[in-house]
C-alpha cells in the first residue's frame, strides 16, 4: 500500500477506512476486522463515534501485528473545553487496547480552547502516547494562530473534502507548512449526487473504474489521504484499489470545477457541539 511520510518521518497509508456513524458496536468490529483482512492498514476512529472498543478488539483479533496497522483517534470538544487531554487520551488508549496511537487529533477548532490545547497535545506527543498529533476541520486563519506557539507543527489535518467542496485554499495552505491535508467524507458521505455526476461517470467509464475509485483517485493526486467509509466488503476492496491508474491533468481539472462549496458537515467557524 502507498505510504506517505509526515513531517516528523511517520508513515501513513495514504487510503484508510473510517468509521464514523457505525455506532453499533458489533458492525463496527466487524468492519474493521474485514477492513483489515483485504487489506487495509490505516484505521480511523475517535471518542465520539464511540466504537474505540471495538476498534481495538478488532484489531486485536485480526492477528496483524500492532505496529502494522496506522490507528487515528481523536480528542473531543468537551475534553477540550474541560482541559483534560491527559486524561482523554488515557481512556482512549484504554478503550483501544493499546498503549499508543498513531496519529491523536484535536476534533474541532473550539473557540475558547484551540489556541491552547496545543501546548497540552504537544505533552502527548512527548510522552510517546501518540507518535503524530494533528488537527481536524481546521482553517487556516486557525492553523496560524496554532503555529505562533507550536512547538510540534502539526503532522495532519483532516477536513471535509470531496469534488463538491474541494477545499484547494486549505489543502495549499497545509502544503505551504508542512501539514498534510487528509479528506474525510470524500465521497459525499450518500448525501450528495457526486456518484452519480456525469463527469465523474464519464471519467470512469474512460478509465474502466467506478466513480468512487475516480473520486478518490483525485485526492490522492491532489496529495490528500482519504479516509472513505464503507461496511460493505466489495466496496471496501474498490476503495482500496486506487493505486493502478492515474487521471489526466484535464480530468483531474474538470473534476476540480465541480467545486461549490457544498459543505456536508458543519463549518470551522459555526458549530454549536
Amino acid at each position: 500500500m502507498e505510504k506517505i511520510t509526515l513531517n516528523n518521518g511517520v508513515n501513513i497509508p495514504s487510503v484508510g477506512v473510517g468509521v464514523f456513524r457505525v455506532e453499533d458496536a458489533q458492525v463496527a468490529y466487524e468492519t474493521v476486522k474485514l477492513a483489515l483482512s483485504v487489506g487495509y492498514r490505516h484505521i480511523d476512529t475517535a471518542m465520539i463515534y464511540g466504537n474505540e472498543e471495538a476498534v481495538g478488539k478488532a484489531m486485536k483479533d485480526s492477528g496483524i501485528a500492532r505496529e502494522e496497522i496506522f490507528l487515528t483517534t481523536k480528542l473531543w470538544n468537551d475534553d477540550q473545553r474541560s482541559g483534560k487531554v491527559a486524561e482523554a487520551i488515557e481512556a482512549s488508549l484504554k478503550r483501544l487496547g493499546t498503549d499508543y496511537v498513531d496519529l491523536y487529533l484535536v476534533h474541532w477548532p473550539v473557540k475558547e480552547t484551540y489556541k491552547n490545547v496545543w501546548k497540552k497535545m504537544e505533552e502527548v506527543y512527548k510522552s510517546g502516547k501518540a507518535k503524530a498529533i494533528g488537527v481536524s476541520n481546521y482553517q487556516p486563519h486557525h492553523l496560524d494562530d496554532l503555529l505562533q506557539i507550536a512547538e510540534v507543527i502539526p503532522a495532519v489535518d483532516q477536513i471535509e473534502c470531496y469534488p463538491y467542496l474541494s477545499q484547494e485554499a486549505v489543502i495549499a495552505y497545509c502544503k505551504g507548512k508542512g501539514i498534510y491535508p487528509e479528506a474525510w467524507g470524500p465521497l459525499g458521505a450518500g448525501k450528495t449526487d457526486i456518484l452519480v455526476n456525469p463527469i465523474i461517470t464519464g471519467i470512469a467509464t474512460t478509465h474502466g473504474k467506478s466513480a468512487a475509485q475516480v473520486i478518490l483517485r483525485w485526492n490522492l493526486q491532489r496529495g490528500v489521504i482519504v479516509i472513505p467509509k464503507s461496511i460493505h466488503e466489495a466496496r471496501l476492496v474498490e476503495n482500496l484499489s486506487v493505486t493502478d491508474f492515474t487521471l489526466t491533468a484535464k480530468q483531474m481539472e474538470e473534476i476540480s470545477k465541480l467545486d461549490k462549496n457544498l459543505r456536508l458537515g458543519s463549518h470551522p467557524d459555526n458549530f454549536n457541539f
